[in-house]
């Protein structure tokens, strides 16, 4: 619980970052090339790190990634990537800023269906509320099957488990818990 007195997810009441992002955005329906290849470029830069500093980090990488407009990204080159291994305001690692370039690539150039489409493609049919956080898997068939593709069309960053965070992070999945006031919202 927090001061208005809400059941929450467990992880959702740590940081005030977290609470706005579990109340206003995560787990709700995300729809549009920018808002869902922004999450995930964000979902990739989270890799191996807290989701905390990508949250606290986030308006820094809007600006360094031209508000994640996928044409921009796409045209970044070897000056932009230098640019961004300078840019102390987001997470300077070569691969992750290099994944995000050509991520925006291939979703000019492989994702003629557009990139909202080929995500919720993967959409489960079974849509079950968790119980207890014990019950949020990591990873899910349908995950595994959107990393494959992904990876498939030439992305990067992607595998199983932060296809899943990319997939919970939009409202693909809604893993909010039984008791949560966003799962009877």
């Amino acid at each position: 619980m927090n001061a208005d007195q809400r059941p929450r997810c467990g992880w959702a009441t740590s940081a005030p970052e977290y609470l706005a992002y579990h109340d206003d955005e995560w787990g709700r329906p995300l729809h549009g090339e920018k808002p869902l290849f922004e999450r995930l470029s964000l979902e990739a830069f989270q890799s191996g790190l807290s989701w905390l500093i990508i949250l606290r980090k986030r308006a820094a990488f809007r600006a360094a990634f031209a508000g994640f407009d996928v044409a921009s990204v796409a045209a970044f080159d070897e000056r932009d990537v230098e640019r961004l291994l300078a840019d102390a305001g987001i997470v300077r690692n070569r691969a992750k800023i290099e994944a995000t370039i050509g991520n925006a690539r291939r979703v000019v150039e492989a994702v003629p269906e557009g990139l909202d489409t080929l995500l919720w493609s993967f959409a489960p049919a079974d849509a079950r509320r968790p119980r207890t956080l014990a019950d949020v898997p990591a990873t899910s068939p349908q995950s595994a099957a959107m990393a494959r593709e992904l990876r498939k069309r030439g992305f990067r960053f992607v595998g199983p488990t932060t296809a899943y965070a990319l997939m919970q992070a939009t409202g693909i999945v809604d893993d909010h818990i039984a008791t949560c006031w966003r799962a009877t919202a």
